[in-house]
């Protein structure tokens, strides 16, 4: 007998062999069960994006002594919810005070000297000059007066705005130098939310016909509930980052209630509507070389494989920019088991029984 009749017998036997031990050939299709088909559904969805915030205070300052001395009286408690030029510290104003008397003493004497000095020009017994050099040193002497004003002005500290007090930095008694920290001042009427956005989303977001400014956003706090108050992108920074690849953006939030204190942190959640999108399940596509591909069964029962372009990314859905339409049929169970070109026997499901499980939709 030839040697390719008997190898030819052989792979029969082989055949046989495996067909007896319960395997399949290498090309049969599975069985009706195993493939569902649906068709491609068209529908409104929102996607929600969180990105991580930073929680600002729309004013968060330091308050610092502007003159040196011993701290005398401290009107304000950690914590409390001061109003505009109500005082906060006061530093022994005795030196402030003896300087200001001292300035105003010689303020007066300037006047008088001044008076003086105009009549005896009015008689023509000393010269215009005089006379000028007289008023001059009536107002350096009243410059005096002014600085001394304000040193004694300094001593006393009052709020520049309202807002909440931070932790006591000094106490009564205390020697104060110049420029120390005495606490911080925190104007939490309406909070400033950053958080970074990549450059894809940003274009996105630049690219929607309502631009970015103004754009209504929520605010998921650490507990995982949501701000009661709504708030509303409010700038974009000029400058990317480059190690990140992210633009920071600005959210204004309203706080009547100030419960959000400066430094927290939370989500920022923006809510974007694609309105009668073409949607399919993630379950029935998959991925080669980051491409992502769906099964498209023809009139005929035959599988194509078809590359598709994703807009967005739900929870279990892909809302597809190009390469599927509504009402195409496509593997909806059995995708990594279909081979393109092939024909295929499938049990087929509606639309809404097909998507029902997805949570998605379901909700």
């Amino acid at each position: 007998m030839k040697p390719d009749c008997i190898f030819s017998l052989a792979c029969a036997a082989l055949a046989l062999a495996l067909t007896a031990c319960g395997h399949e050939s290498p090309h049969s299709e599975g069985h009706e069960s195993s493939y569902v088909v649906t068709r491609v559904a068209a529908r409104d969805v929102t996607l929600d994006r969180e990105y991580v915030g930073q929680i600002h205070a729309r004013r968060h300052i330091e308050v610092r002594a502007l003159e040196r001395g011993y701290l005398q009286n401290v009107s304000v408690q950690e914590g409390q919810v001061v109003e505009a030029g109500q005082p906060m510290f006061e530093i022994q104003p005795v030196i402030y005070q003896a300087e200001l008397d001292k300035a105003r003493a010689e303020a007066s004497a300037a006047r008088v000297e001044f008076e003086n000095t105009r009549t005896l020009a009015e008689n023509d017994v000393v010269s215009a000059s005089q006379l000028a050099m007289a008023g001059a040193e009536v107002s350096r002497a009243q410059a005096e007066v002014d600085l001394a004003e304000a040193h004694l002005g300094f001593a006393q500290i009052k709020a520049p705005f309202a807002g909440i007090m931070d932790r006591l930095h000094v106490w009564d008694g205390s020697l104060i130098e110049e420029g120390e920290l005495l606490t911080t001042l925190s104007d939490n009427s309406t909070m400033w939310v950053y958080f970074n956005v990549p450059e894809t989303d940003y274009l996105e977001f630049m690219a929607a016909p309502a631009g970015v400014i103004g754009r209504p956003v929520e605010l998921r706090m650490a507990n995982g509930r949501t701000f009661e108050t709504a708030g509303a992108i409010a700038a974009v920074e000029a400058n990317f980052n480059n190690t990140t690849g992210t633009v920071a953006f600005r959210a204004d939030f309203p706080n009547p209630d100030r419960l959000l204190r400066h430094g927290q942190t939370g989500n920022v959640v923006l809510s974007t509507s694609f309105p009668d999108s073409v949607v399919i399940p993630q379950k029935a596509t998959f991925e080669i070389l980051d491409h992502v591909y769906a099964l498209v069964v023809d009139d005929e029962n035959v599988v194509h494989q078809r590359r598709i372009e994703i807009l967005a990314e739900l929870e279990d859905l892909f809302v597809v920019r190009d390469g599927l339409s509504a009402g195409e049929s496509i593997v909806f169970e059995g995708v990594h088991h279909a081979r393109p070109g092939s024909e295929i026997e499938y049990e087929f499901r509606e639309v809404e029984l097909a998507y029902a499980e997805l949570k998605t939709l379901a909700e």
